[in-house]
């Protein structure tokens, strides 16, 4: 089993997703998706902090979407929204993490106080880590026996709730012959696919979002100063924490979109070789599709944008190539973009 933590590209109805192609473990695995609408690194942190010792040796799968590295911020909902007290209160009183590492990670996760309201106990200890002074230090460590109490009885609600969800999933039967995969035809077919559905999507009468005039200054800022950098640097830490082993994928750039911006291709090119630089940082392996930026049927114009950015998800092209790549990984082979 393989975990893809990701956000709502993994809802796609398309059959091609990976939670679907890789359903019936056709190359010996399958692929588990974690995540919904507003899953963002700062969530995904939080719950691969909760799993902690499970994950150490494991492979895992980061979907990265590139719209939030050039907003300014997650929203209140959609963090609200995707928020776990479990795993917030099992990365604060748990073991998993590092002093220094709980900190910065609390520090950010104040600034959506409206969560805190779950659990008084979690917030007075998150203001204690955030301070890291030494008179908090010594507080916070008293705290984690009510701490541990507290993660005690989540664990129980937690498991319950896993268990309702093993009984009710249908199950898939998985295959006991790997078979050998002819991506070439299968990139081939999905390609034709998405290019029928972007046909279709241009067809007169459809509606289109036109793309506001900003430019390459604008968009400098804009990567500048995106709180995102600062989350996935800390998801990063996490893992290398964790000693999980995993891969990172960024969907492109939605080029066709940018250049209506007035944003050329060669500002973009900051965007992957920041994210590149940060992967190289921590010695993660990263797969960011860079050579479809200006693919238009990799991916879906039809999704709502974000900020006035464009937030498009994958096509049954686009999914190929990620399900190609995760194929890679799991079977120890270098990933193809």
């Amino acid at each position: 089993m393989l975990p893809l933590y990701g956000s709502s590209e993994l809802l796609s109805p398309l059959a091609e997703k990976a939670g679907v192609f890789f359903r019936n473990a056709p190359t010996g695995f399958q692929v588990e998706p974690v995540g919904k609408v507003g899953t963002t690194p700062l969530i995904m942190l939080q719950e691969l902090a909760a799993l902690g010792p499970d994950l150490r040796g494991r492979k895992i799968g980061i979907s990265l979407s590139a719209v939030w590295f050039v907003a300014p911020d997650i929203t209140s909902y959609s963090y609200e929204g995707n928020f776990s007290l479990f795993a917030a209160s099992e990365l604060a009183f748990g073991n998993a993490l590092d002093f220094d590492l709980k900190r910065d990670i609390a520090s950010r996760m104040l600034q959506f106080p409206r969560t805190m309201k779950k659990s008084p106990l979690l917030e007075f200890a998150l203001r204690r880590l955030a301070s890291g002074g030494p008179l908090d230090r010594i507080i916070f460590y008293a705290l984690r026996p009510l701490g541990k109490v507290q993660n005690a009885v989540l664990d129980l609600q937690d498991h319950f709730e896993a268990l309702i969800y093993i009984l009710h999933e249908p199950k898939s039967r998985a295959s006991l012959h790997p078979q050998m995969i002819d991506w070439p035809s299968l990139i081939a077919k999905a390609s034709e696919t998405a290019n029928a559905s972007e046909k279709q999507n241009v067809a007169p009468g459809t509606d289109q979002h036109v793309a506001p005039r900003r430019g390459d200054a604008w968009f400098l800022e804009q990567l500048g100063k995106a709180r995102q950098w600062t989350d996935l640097e800390l998801l990063l830490r996490v893992l290398t924490e964790i000693q999980a082993r995993p891969l990172l994928l960024s969907m492109p750039m939605d080029g066709e979109f940018y250049d209506q911006m007035g944003i050329s291709r060669s500002v973009r090119e900051s965007y992957y070789t920041k994210m590149r630089a940060l992967a190289q940082r921590y010695n993660f392996e990263l797969v960011e599709f860079e050579d479809h930026d200006e693919d238009v049927p990799f991916l879906d114009h039809r999704v709502p944008q974000i900020k006035h950015v464009a937030a498009p998800h994958l096509t049954a092209k686009g999914w190929m190539f990620y399900d190609r790549v995760l194929d890679d990984f799991f079977h120890g082979r270098v990933p193809r973009g």
